[in-house]
């Protein structure tokens, strides 16, 4: 029997940063990615709850974890994924690696370099391309570029939230090294503007986010299906439009996030280019 371990979503598919299961991807699969993306989307909201205790939060991906795998049905968000899993013979490791990164959110405060932080995204970010690419039934060579990818979408939360994560969760993802080397302190966060040493620390670490693009930018033309490299198109269009904003705003007293509508252009016009590259490279 299922009972609600979960607790109420803060979002859905249609309130992130950057498209999930648009309508760029094959009806086929949608609903199979949609399965992946609201179980990931319980187990985030269960470690970021800023009220439930750190034991319940572990009962809780504790429960997830066993729905999943088959020990019991009492979380009603890893279901349909696990039935996606049987349907498409697939093992659970990336929703197993989600949760990790997850349990790891419970505790952990502080990231002391960008190192430390992009083992992090190895467990919380790298995960969500690798399942989308099995369930499309990609190679697992595309990996090299899905992972940069989803390591940049998730600094580029990272950066936009920081304000956010520090006053509500006492969560620090900036790298402790760059914070000192530039002269800023932590609890400069909590501000309502950036110093001028918090705000360059924030913008070289979206220098530095950026350098993950040029491997990321390869992905859409190296995946085999049309629909997915043409939403991987307006992903990488999307993380470069947000990069570029976040080297000259400031996201502790500006809106450091695209608008529905520029959004959807941007989008569009990263699914463009790659139509046009893809087409291109096909008629060679």
């Amino acid at each position: 029997m299922s009972v609600a371990v979960e607790i109420e979503p803060t979002k859905t598919e249609h309130g992130e940063n950057f498209p999930v299961a648009s309508f760029l991807i094959a009806p086929r699969l949608r609903g199979d990615v949609l399965a992946f993306y609201r179980f990931a989307r319980a187990a985030d909201d269960i470690a970021d709850h800023p009220s439930i205790s750190e034991r319940e939060k572990f009962a809780r991906l504790d429960a997830l974890e066993d729905t999943l795998v088959g020990k019991r049905d009492s979380a009603a968000a890893a279901l349909p994924l696990r039935r996606v899993l049987t349907k498409r013979n697939l093992p659970a490791t990336h929703p197993l690696d989600l949760l990790s990164a997850f349990r790891t959110d419970v505790t952990k405060r502080r990231y002391e370099d960008w190192a430390e932080l992009m083992n992090y995204c190895r467990y919380s970010a790298m995960p969500v391309g690798r399942m989308v690419l099995d369930l499309h039934g990609e190679a697992p060579s595309t990996y090299a570029f899905s992972d940069p990818l989803c390591s940049a979408l998730q600094v580029v939360n990272h950066l936009q939230d920081c304000g956010k994560d520090y006053a509500a969760l006492d969560r620090v993802y900036l790298p402790l090294d760059v914070i000192d080397a530039h002269g800023a302190r932590v609890e400069e966060l909590g501000g309502a503007q950036s110093s001028p040493a918090l705000l360059a620390c924030i913008h070289s670490l979206a220098e530095k986010t950026n350098s993950l693009m040029p491997e990321a930018s390869k992905l859409p033309l190296a995946v085999k299906d049309t629909r997915l490299g043409l939403e991987t198109g307006a992903i990488v269009a999307l993380a470069q439009r947000l990069l570029v904003m976040l080297k000259i705003r400031d996201p502790l007293s500006e809106r450091v996030h695209l608008s529905k509508g520029a959004a959807l252009l941007e989008g569009l016009r990263g699914a463009g280019r790659t139509f046009s590259a893809r087409w291109t490279r096909k008629g060679e």
